[in-house]
C-alpha cells in the first residue's frame, strides 16, 4: 500500500497566504514521530535540541552531524504526512558554502527529511542561497540562536527590531522557505511576519507568527529542570512515567506481578 502524500516545501510556504496556522513539534525517534504525524501537525523538526533533551547536555553545541542523521533517519521512516526538517548542527553551516552543501546533502540523502534548518540571519544569506541553488530547501532561524549562546551571553530575548527585520528579509530574499523566530517580543515578531513573504514559525515570539514550534519534551511535560516561559505543558508524562514505574517496582517486590494471566501453560 503506498504511503500517504507528504506535505511539500511549496505547500508549507503556501500555508501563509492561505491563512492556515502551522503547527510544528520536534521529534527525535520513531515512535514519537509516528504519533505526532498521526496527530496531524504540519511540520516535524529533528532539532539539535536533542543534545539537551535526549543526550542530557547543557546546550546544543556538542551534537554532531552523524548524530543528527541517526535521529533524522528514524523520524523520517516514521512520518507519512508532515514536512520533516533537520537541524544543521554547529558549526556545519559556518564552514563555507561548499562544505555546507556537502553536509546538508548528506543529511537529506541518508534520511527522509525534506529540508534543513540553519541558524543565522543576514550573515548566512550566501550559505542559504548556495543551498537553495543546490536544490536543498532551507528553513532559517532568526532571533535567539542557541548555537551562539556563548557569544550572546546566555539565552536572552532579542529586542533589536531593526536588526531582526534586516535578518528576516535577508534570509527570505536568499531563498529560505520559512523561518523560526525565537524569543522575540510579540510586536517585533508581528511586524516581521507582516513584512516577509515566507511563514514565520514562532517559539517565544507571540501568537501573531504564521505558526508555532515547541520542543516535544516540554509540550508533553517530560522536561526535568528549567522549562522555558514560552513552553506550554499539554500533559504531565513525567509524573505518569514515575507513577507507572513505581507501581511496577512495588508489584515486583510484593509478588503480584507477573500474575497467572501474564504467563504461559
Amino acid at each position: 500500500m503506498p504511503r500517504p502524500k507528504r506535505i511539500t516545501v511549496p505547500e508549507f510556504t503556501a500555508f501563509k497566504q492561505a491563512g492556515h496556522k502551522i503547527s510544528v513539534l520536534t521529534a527525535y525517534d520513531y515512535p514519537t514521530a509516528r504519533l505526532l504525524d498521526e496527530a496531524g501537525v504540519e511540520g516535524i523538526l529533528v532539532g539539535d535540541t536533542l543534545s539537551m533533551v535526549v543526550q542530557g547536555r547543557e546546550n546544543t553545541l556538542p551534537v554532531t552531524v552523524e548524530e543528527m542523521i541517526y535521529h533524522a533517519e528514524m523520524v523520517g521512516r516514521a512520518v507519512d504526512r508532515a514536512l520533516v526538517v533537520v537541524d544543521m548542527p554547529f558549526p556545519s553551516n559556518y564552514l563555507g558554502r561548499y562544505k555546507a552543501i556537502e553536509t546538508a546533502g548528506e543529511m537529506l540523502k541518508r534520511t527522509r527529511a525534506q529540508a534543513v534548518k540553519l541558524e543565522g540571519g543576514s550573515e548566512q544569506a550566501e550559505t542559504i542561497r548556495a543551498l537553495t541553488c543546490a536544490g536543498i530547501p532551507v528553513m532559517a532561524h532568526c532571533g535567539l540562536r542557541p548555537q551562539s549562546v556563548h557569544q550572546l551571553g546566555g539565552y536572552r530575548v532579542q529586542r533589536d527590531g531593526d536588526h531582526l527585520l534586516e535578518d528576516a528579509r535577508a534570509v527570505s530574499e536568499a531563498g529560505a522557505f520559512a523561518m523560526v523566530l525565537e524569543c522575540v517580543p510579540r510586536d517585533i515578531a508581528a511586524d516581521i511576519t507582516s513584512k516577509v513573504p515566507i511563514p514565520t514559525i514562532g517559539i517565544g515570539a507571540g501568537p501573531d507568527c504564521d505558526g508555532q514550534v515547541l520542543v516535544v519534551n516540554d509540550m508533553l511535560g517530560l522536561t526535568s529542570g528549567h522549562v522555558p516561559k514560552f513552553a506550554k505543558q499539554y500533559a504531565n508524562l513525567k509524573q505518569d512515567i514515575v507513577d507507572a514505574a513505581t507501581r511496577y517496582r512495588d508489584e515486583v517486590r510484593d509478588g503480584t506481578f507477573p500474575g497467572d494471566e501474564h504467563g504461559y501453560k
